[in-house]
Parts: C-alpha cells; structure tokens; sequence
C-alpha cells in the first residue's frame, strides 16, 4: 500500500527554549538486555550538540561527555503527544485515515488522496505546505512516500531536500545499509557475516534467516524485502471492539485516566481469548456538548511495530484522551469511549527468552513475554493433566562435569527439589564449553572408527560421515570407590553436525549433540 510519510526529527525539542550556541538534546529510557533495566539513549539533538559529535541514539553518557554544558532534558510524549494534535489534525484535513506511530511520526495511506490530487507529486507538495504554514520552521519537517510504511519512513529520513517520492520501492530498500533495521544486536551480526545492506539481506534464503534469528530475523528480511505488512487484516468480529458509556460526563484527567485503563485492559483480554493482538487501534470519544462545528465525536488511529500489549495501548489512548481533554476537545466532559482493533494477528510472535515486561506503572520486567505467559501456563497445565505428572517436566541448574549431571528435573508447577551438586562449585574437570543443545537421559552407543588413536568415521544410522574437526580427549576420572572406570570426552565435528562422545572400556556413547 502506498503510504506517505510525515516525520519531525526534533519534535521533542519544539517547545524548548535554549540558546542557539549552546547543546541540547532529549533523552528517552529503552529496554536493556545487557543490564535487565533501561538505557539511557539520544532521541533528539539540537545543531549545537550534532555538530559536536552527538547522534541520534547514542547513550546519555556519552553524549554528556561531549557536551559537558549540554542542557539535558528527559523526554515528556504525553507533553509531545499534545503538541503534534495540531499536526494531525492539519493532515486530517487533507488526508483521511492518520495513524500516529509517536508523537512527531504519522502515517497516511494515500490510495484515494492521490487521484483527487492529481497525483502523488501534487499530494505531497500539499502536504509539505499545510503543515510548512502552521509549524515553527525550527521543527524541521521531512515528508517520504513509497510502498509501506517502512520504505516510507526512510524516505522521508532521507529527504534532505524537500519531498521524497519512491517510485521503485525495492530498488530503493536494496541500497540502504543494514543499520536501518535498528536493531544493534542483529545489525552487529549481519555484518560479522557480510551482510552489510537490505538488498544483500533480502537476498538470503528466508527460512535460514527464520531458522537462525527467529522472529527478530524473519521481521528483518521481510523489512528488506519490502513487505513489512507482516500483520494479515482480518474483518472484526463486532464483539471484539469495547465501548463505555458515561452518564455522568467525565471531566477530570483522573476520572479520564482510570477510564483508559479499565477500556485498555477490557479490550485485550477480549482479544487474547480469540488468540489475536492488534497492530492497530482506533480511540473514539463523545463529549457530551459540541465545539464550534457541531461535532461531538473525535476519532484518532495508533500504530505499533509490534503487536499492543496492555500497558502499551494504555499509554497511547491516555495520552490521546489527555490532549483532546486539554485542548477543549471533549466540551462537557466524556460520555462514550470506544476502541476498535484492527490489523489482528493471529499468527503469535516468536518471543525470546527474556522478554521486557512493561508494567502499567511503566516498570521493566524480565520474567517473560507477560500478557503471554498465563497462557503457556495453562497450556502447560492441560498437557500435564493428558500426559501425567511426570511429562510436562522443568529444569533447574546444578553442579556436574557432564551435561546431563548438570540439570536438575522437577514436575512442572512445583517447587525444585534440593540440588545433588552445587552449582556454583568450580568443577574441575566439567566438560569444556560451549553446552550440547541435546543432551540423552542416558549415553547411546555410538559407533566411531579411530585410526591410530583419531577418530575417522561416525556411523549416522546406515551411513558412515567422515570426522572433519575433532577436540579432546578430556580425561574423566570414576569414582574408584562405586566401581566406576575412566573414561575420555571428544567433541567430534562432522558435515551432519557435532557431538559430545565418552568413550569407556573400548566403547563409545553419544553424550550430547550441538546445535
């Protein structure tokens, strides 16, 4: 879909006055997974800072240590969201359908605006213009439009000069370097592994990618590959959207606040029981008196990159309501909110391990992907009521010079056990890293053919696969005093994969095997 782009990069220093010479620059809190809290990182920089050396995203710290006299400021998006109302509100006029990303960053499909503009061209040109008229020409204003909204952004971060139109979407995503998937952690292994642009990662198969960086990866390529509509609209079932009718008019921000978050919480559960999650929510209130136009019902849309969670959504529809109610847009109070979802998943996400939870005090978390996690637990627990006690099993860490020693079992939903062995004990002796991915309960035989004390040959079921790398032996000493004999670790490495082998008495058995 034909998406224009409308983006102010230094929306969050509209309102602050400094003095030209000196540095200023906005910093916003992030999710952490080196530290498990947040990182502190650059989301705006006046001239004065860049020119000495600050970037966008860059850590607080440093920033400061560039610009010692820098005026340091914490961002305010419910004070941002206020202020961009009147951008919206410009757009809306021109354009149906706005969706706002963050305060400073809207979206518009354009499908129906270009024919009655004539044209993209003349539609942009438009735009640029209305907004150019009502917007301080400090807040520098770039306008992108291509195919989706990613594509679309990057033309519009790219449009130094004016207005950018991207006829050839893919041509154009397949020139920009890899480090506008924002995302440190992938970007710094595509580059280990020669990747260095979003033509090069689009080029790769795209179930190895999956295969190798999960969801995260599979997210990227479809980026790169210009098809970053990864949700799949579906028609909404009418009792999926939630509405409150007020007869009493709300009129304070508390009594509005408390209403967003109830409406917020409603709406997602409502959802999760259908197994969906929106991309995309659109927030209608009712005042109860009309403004100067007769009208009584405003209506704005929200996107997220990611599928809305409670205290997401939360956030957005109060920071909505916040600047309607503040800029004399619900007259009389609030009589009627209602939220409609749409872009619904049904797909699910693939979660990491540890996955940030924001809590509706706007506290991080590590324990998991939260709205998530109630449902694995009772899927969890269903399974072990078919299966039995002993079939849903959980792992604990505890001490061991082999694998499988190393891992101590429980049934899942009770509490561990005492460990056998200390965990944090040194263990000399363990068997080197890095961990085999599968570990057996038990050692199988496994058959190895040696020439002159070096494995050769491994017999894969009725094959024989030639050993390529090998390391070991590593010496493991039994316990003389139980009857226990030496024994020697290998980890052999073959074009099939790798394995963990002990090998005792003249035979050998698989202990392990390597992701």
């Amino acid at each position: 879909m034909r998406t224009l782009c409308v983006w102010f990069p230094d929306w969050p220093l509209a309102d602050i006055e400094v003095e030209p010479d000196r540095p200023c620059f906005v910093f916003e809190d992030r999710p952490s997974r080196v530290s498990g809290g947040e990182a502190q990182r650059i989301r705006a920089a006046n001239a004065a800072a860049r020119q000495a050396g600050v970037e966008l995203g860059m850590g607080r710290r440093a920033a400061e240590a560039l610009c010692p006299t820098a005026l340091v400021l914490a961002r305010d998006l419910a004070a941002e969201t206020r202020r961009f109302e009147q951008v919206v509100l410009v757009l809306e006029g021109l354009i149906p359908r706005v969706e706002v990303v963050e305060p400073g960053l809207a979206l518009v499909p354009v499908e129906g605006a270009t024919f009655y503009y004539g044209g993209e061209g003349p539609l942009v040109e438009r735009v640029d213009k209305e907004l150019s008229n009502v917007i301080d020409p400090r807040n520098a204003l770039r306008v992108g439009l291509a195919e989706g909204p990613f594509a679309a952004r990057w033309a519009a971060t790219l449009a130094d000069h004016g207005p950018q139109v991207i006829e050839d979407t893919a041509a154009f995503l397949s020139t920009l370097d890899i480090s506008t998937l924002e995302k440190d952690e992938l970007i710094a292994t595509f580059r280990w592994l020669g990747v260095s642009t979003l033509g090069e990662l689009a080029g790769l198969p795209r179930e190895a990618v999956a295969s190798r960086f999960g969801y995260s990866g599979l997210h990227a390529h479809r980026l790169a590959s210009g098809e970053d509509q990864a949700p799949r609209p579906r028609s909404i079932p009418p009792h999926l959207a939630v509405e409150a009718f007020y007869d009493d008019p709300l009129e304070t921000l508390d009594q509005v606040a408390f209403s967003a978050r109830a409406l917020s919480v409603r709406l997602m559960l409502g959802l999760r029981k259908e197994g969906l999650a929106p991309y995309r929510v659109e927030i209608t209130a009712e005042a109860a008196q009309s403004n100067g136009f007769g009208d009584k019902v405003r209506s704005r849309t929200w996107r997220s990159a990611d599928p809305f969670i409670e205290a997401t959504l939360t956030e957005r529809v109060w920071w909505q309501l916040r600047a309607w109610v503040e800029q004399g847009g619900v007259p009389g109070g609030l009589t009627r909110l209602r939220l409609d979802p749409s872009d619904l998943s049904g797909d699910g996400r693939q979660l990491a391990l540890l996955e940030p939870v924001a809590g509706l005090d706007g506290t991080l978390g590590w324990q998991g992907y939260d709205p998530a996690r109630p449902e694995v637990e009772r899927a969890l627990a269903r399974a072990q009521a078919l299966v039995g006690p002993e079939g849903v099993l959980q792992a604990s860490p505890q001490g061991g010079r082999m694998p499988a020693e190393q891992v101590l079992w429980h049934r899942f939903g009770e509490e561990p056990g005492v460990a056998e062995r200390d965990a944090t004990a040194p263990w000399p002796g363990a068997t080197p890293g890095p961990s085999p991915a599968l570990v057996p309960p038990e050692p199988v035989p496994f058959d190895i053919e040696w020439d002159e004390g070096i494995p050769t040959r491994v017999r894969l079921g009725s094959r024989w696969e030639p050993v390529l790398n090998w390391a070991g032996p590593w010496r493991l000493t039994g316990r003389w005093w139980k009857g226990e004999p030496h024994a020697d670790r290998y980890q052999l490495v073959t074009s099939a994969g790798a394995f963990l082998v002990v090998v005792r008495n003249g035979s050998s058995f698989l202990a392990g095997i390597y992701d």
